[in-house]
């Protein structure tokens, strides 16, 4: 099973020429039929807090982007987007679609980026998306969310094997990103994948280092800091193997709730 991560400078809200550049870095990747494709954290425009500017209208054109081209590769795909609520707030949210076009489901980030901002703009969710690809168990995350271990706990009680976090992470804590990737996928034994941006917006730089790590924590492929798409392949059995010649989740507490 392929795993791809689509790598860009994202054009500052405009979503044209992003849905331009991605195709254009799809169509020479080499995608296999039945992959799993991940775009960045709000893909279309970069991370604005111009609500009015970046919302999406409904029907989305983000979402019929997504829906032509899972249906184009025979893929899953998913990437970032925005939505406004009644209150003008923002809902920062990634959308799965499988190879017919149809949408699996949506997630909202759990954790605003308070420093960057966005916490006066979005509000957070609280619930999250599991959701089946080749017999694994997917559950994404967007950027900030990476740094609370909590929320991967939470997605690995409910079955997830399969971590993926579409990002604009900042270049001054690349490195960060880098590390919190690889403990995600050595704490929850999981296969994890994190897509980032390159470029400058008005407010960051990017440094991309997007990643596709195994469940041991070894780097399958490693974006850099240049515009492409990488792409690894994995097995379910490999990863069902190492839980159970290193049953490590098995011990995990239950702790008890305080009344």
């Amino acid at each position: 099973m392929q795993l791809v991560a689509c790598q860009y400078d994202i054009q500052w809200e405009d979503p044209a020429s992003n849905y331009q550049k991605v195709e254009e870095l799809l169509e020479n990747t080499g995608i296999e039929s039945g992959a799993l494709i991940a775009l960045p954290e709000m893909f279309s425009t970069g991370f604005s807090m111009n609500i009015a500017k970046v919302a999406e209208n409904s029907p989305s054109e983000s979402e019929r982007f997504l829906s032509r081209t899972a249906k184009r590769y025979g893929s899953w795909i998913m990437g970032g987007l925005v939505f406004e609520q009644d209150n003008g707030h923002g809902c920062n949210e990634l959308a799965v679609f499988d190879p017919a076009g149809g949408l699996v489901g949506r997630y909202r980030k759990n954790y605003s980026f308070s420093l960057g901002g966005e916490s006066d703009h979005y509000d957070a969710g609280s619930e999250f998306l599991i959701f089946d690809w080749q017999g694994f168990r997917v559950c994404p995350t967007i950027c900030y969310d990476l740094r609370f271990p909590e929320l991967y706990r939470r997605g690995v009680k409910e079955g997830a094997n399969l971590f993926v976090d579409c990002a604009c992470w900042p270049a001054a804590r690349v490195e960060h990103w880098r590390t919190l990737l690889q403990a995600r996928a050595i704490e929850n034994q999981a296969v994890v994948m994190g897509v980032n941006r390159i470029g400058k917006d008005p407010n960051w730089a990017y440094a991309g280092n997007s990643l596709i790590i195994d469940h041991k924590g070894n780097v399958l492929a490693d974006a850099g800091e240049q515009e492409n798409c990488i792409k690894a392949s994995i097995t379910l059995q490999s990863v069902q193997a190492w839980r159970e010649a290193f049953p490590a989740l098995k011990d995990m507490k239950r702790h008890p709730t305080s009344s």
